[in-house]
């Protein structure tokens, strides 16, 4: 499918229904013949050219950046730094940045709307974030501060001009860093003026360009007013996205390089500021500031986000992974030559039974270790490293096929329903069987299963469902009006669980497929 074509994901929705939402993790490129020509000599006389010059300039700016801050200890560095090292340093490593951007083909940058001032927005918050080339929006910025991993320190060069800017590392490794960083971001936002400017890509990771990521609250913490920064490549042909699947950070670096030029145009929006309700609430100020952003670019403003590594989607009231690990377990499988119908997997249902690495491989009959490993990493475990049997029994059941959706929902929700409160009128019992409801815990980890669904937002559907009665769990019969009937989840369930059916991109309810017309292997972003 194109890039722009509309319904990326309409075999999903029943007719008549909302418009499909674009799917913003997939980016693919389409060059004719002549593009593929043209691109085949400019790429072999003009990127090694623009890379090796760039490559250069990157180095030359290591210098500047190690003067502004060599001799300072990490008290001083505490404060913003000025004097001649800011004049000096400062206006070198601008220099220098943007001839390193001129050298990889970014001959104009076209700055529309008035940059705030740090007084009237301490923080500067872009988007759209497609693309490894966004850190050109700092230099009509004036090279404000950013937030970055702990981990960039290490790299040469860059972790030199993260010291020179002064950034505010997160680890992820330290579970006290975020809690660190949002103190050092209040701090420096409520400094009435002492410290520059901080930017944020409040979506945290690169998309299409289609619609916004959700915004994560780091940005909007403070409860101080901020700037949208728009951030648009208008370019006959997109060489810059850099999504979760499509071309690799390669690729995209030599296929922009081989560009004759390309212009990127950053827009200021008037200052946003929070109502007292915002204040006091990050999430509602990240939400409201992002369909502001998503207004002004004329793109949709989504729930889709990164959940670890993985990018989570939503479908009705669901929000469920572009590609569950559930798939993949049975890739792995199926290269062991395991069929899952021949696995033994009586659990006892209501009833967790925790197994350690050995006994799941003597129970799935794996006997390489690497093979073992990979598999028992797709269950959650424990502090003790074990994990509950009922998960790997339903996915086993999922990946085996053989049972239809209703019997599937039903052996869900047999393995990890719970026995009623005891305060459950006994009316309620003969009207409704057996006196078992599926809970919250037994919910998320059904949704995570099946669909990949983050636990937080399956708890807060189950939470959403259960408001129409009194009762603090769902019965059999409203969990498969929801999983099996309901004319949208139906299909989304029925199609998730066909894992087998998925590689095909024939297939119209094949969910790579639906979410953007087309079926790709997944690419690492070192390609």
């Amino acid at each position: 499918m194109s890039q722009g074509s509309p319904g990326d994901w309409a075999p999903l929705y029943p007719t008549p229904g909302p418009p499909a939402p674009p799917n913003p993790f997939v980016h693919e490129l389409h060059l004719s013949r002549l593009q593929r020509v043209k691109f085949c000599l400019l790429g072999a006389l003009l990127a090694p050219i623009r890379v090796l010059l760039a490559f250069i300039v990157l180095f030359l700016l290591w210098p500047f950046a190690w003067l502004q801050v060599a001799g300072l200890t990490e008290e001083q560095l505490q404060e913003p730094i000025t004097g001649w090292r800011k004049t000096v340093c400062h206006n070198g490593v601008l220099g220098l940045s943007r001839l390193l951007f001129f050298l990889l083909g970014f001959l104009r940058i076209r700055v529309r709307g008035q940059r705030a001032s740090r007084l009237q927005a301490p923080v500067l918050v872009a988007a759209p974030h497609s693309t490894f080339f966004d850190p050109i929006v700092l230099l009509p910025c004036d090279l404000p501060k950013v937030v970055s991993r702990a981990e960039n320190l290490s790299v040469p060069v860059i972790g030199a001009l993260l010291r020179f800017n002064q950034a505010i590392l997160v680890s992820r490794h330290d579970p006290a860093s975020r809690r660190r960083v949002v103190e050092e971001v209040r701090r420096r936002a409520t400094s009435g003026g002492k410290w520059p400017q901080v930017l944020f890509f409040p979506e945290g990771t690169c998309s299409n360009k289609k619609a916004l990521l959700k915004f994560k609250p780091g940005a909007f913490i403070a409860g101080v007013p901020v700037q949208p920064v728009l951030i648009r490549y208008p370019n006959s042909l997109d060489t810059t996205s850099w999504a979760w699947r499509g071309p690799g950070v390669l690729k995209v670096l030599w296929l922009t390089a081989s560009q004759p030029y390309s212009i990127v145009d950053v827009e200021f929006l008037p200052v946003y500021r929070p109502s007292p309700e915002e204040s006091r609430d990050p999430t509602l100020y990240a939400n409201n500031v992002q369909r502001v952003m998503a207004q002004a670019l004329g793109i949709p403003a989504t729930e889709c986000e990164f959940v670890g590594s993985l990018p989570v989607i939503v479908v009705g009231r669901l929000k469920v992974a572009l590609e569950p690990q559930l798939w993949e377990l049975g890739r792995v499988l199926r290269k062991a030559g395991l069929s899952p119908g021949c696995v033994d997997t009586e659990a006892e249902p209501g009833r967790s039974r925790m197994i350690s690495q050995e006994e799941f491989a003597r129970q799935l009959q794996l006997s390489d270790p690497q093979m073992v490993a990979g598999a028992f990493s797709y269950f959650q475990q424990d502090a003790r490293g074990l994990v509950d049997f009922r998960d790997v029994a339903l996915a086993l059941a999922a990946l085996d096929g053989g049972r239809s959706l209703e019997e599937l929902t039903r052996l869900a929700f047999e393995l990890f329903a719970e026995e009623k409160e005891k305060q459950a009128e006994e009316k309620e019992k003969q009207a409704e069987g057996p006196g078992r409801l599926l809970y919250k815990d037994g919910f998320s980890t059904i949704l995570h299963l099946l669909l990949g669904s983050p636990h937080p937002a399956a708890r807060t559907l189950h939470a959403e469902l259960c408001q129409a009665g009194a009762r603090q769990g769902l019965s059999l019969c409203e969990f498969q009006d929801f999983s099996v009937h309901h004319p949208l989840h139906g299909k989304l369930f029925g199609t998730y669980l066909r894992p087998s059916q998925t590689p095909n991109a024939s297939s119209p309810d094949s969910v790579p497929a639906l979410a953007n017309g087309a079926v790709q292997a997944p690419k690492q972003k070192g390609d």
